[in-house]
């Protein structure tokens, strides 16, 4: 028999290849990781989904009613910035960093941006309203936007308090203070972040999001703070809504990374069971 030219050899072990891949990499391979992530995994496998179809316990949810308050009765999550909150296919952070500290007023022809420091004021504010603490936090006013202070020569502007508001400060170095005017560009001016002699009570992640705005976790700080008012709303004693947070707080990875936190998910269907 004529021996094929070596060009024809070639493709055909190329085909050959491609083939006994295909099978091995494309459907011997898939099919015995599935088989042992169902038999070792399975709920875990499957997404983790939560009996009852409440979603899944890797996901965090919002429990708010249809105008976007807290259901009074269910622990909150932590923010999200992930689309309209906790959006799977919008996961990602605010990108706001520690420096945006201003806000563009809106107003005359500007539609407005709040800064990272009043989104974390106007947050801390709220929770502090819900949970019947104090709500304020180092570098934010009393109404709740970033203290920040734009200084020119022989000109200071509270620059996130919109007029007619008064300024957290009266003066600043023998300067009055002023609200800030919608559509003024204060660029120039010198910015100078107030801290204030205050404590926040409020935790850090009751007011900020998660970097994939989809943690399903809180701090067990934050549960604890939040144990009154459920406990309360719910007509429930405060130790047994207690002793159900610890049943669904998580310790640290492999014992020493991370903080414990607790699963609000879980942790709300627990009390609807209690």
């Amino acid at each position: 028999m004529e021996r094929l030219p070596s060009w024809v050899r070639q493709h055909l072990a190329a085909l050959r290849a491609v083939a006994v891949l295909t099978v091995l990499l494309g459907i011997v391979y898939p099919l015995v990781t599935t088989g042992v992530a169902q038999a070792l995994f399975n709920g875990r496998a499957n997404g983790s989904i939560v009996e009852g179809g409440h979603g899944s316990a890797l996901i965090g949810q919002s429990f708010t009613d249809k105008d976007g308050n807290p259901v009074r009765t269910y622990f909150q999550s932590r923010p999200s910035a992930a689309g309209d909150g906790y959006d799977p296919t919008a996961s990602g952070a605010s990108n706001l960093g520690p420096e945006d500290v201003v806000d563009v007023l809106p107003g005359a022809g500007e539609e407005g941006r709040q800064s990272l420091l009043t989104r974390v004021c106007a947050r801390s504010k709220a929770a502090g309203e819900l949970e019947g603490v104090s709500g304020a936090r180092p570098y934010c006013t009393a109404d709740g936007v970033g203290a920040v202070l734009k200084v020119f020569p022989g000109r200071v502007v509270s620059v996130n308090q919109a007029c007619p508001a008064v300024p957290f400060v009266a003066t600043y170095q023998g300067v009055k203070v002023e609200c800030g005017r919608p559509g003024e560009d204060y660029a120039a001016g010198r910015t100078v972040p107030v801290r204030g002699n205050t404590t926040a009570v409020v935790p850090a992640d009751a007011v900020t999001a998660s970097g994939s705005g989809l943690d399903p976790h809180i701090s067990v700080a934050y549960a604890e703070l939040q144990a009154p008012r459920v406990a309360r709303e719910r007509g429930l004693d405060r130790a047994a809504v207690e002793r159900l947070i610890k049943e669904h707080t998580t310790g640290r990875v492999l014992g020493f990374m991370g903080e414990p936190a607790v699963n609000v998910l879980e942790l709300n269907l627990a009390l609807d069971k209690a």
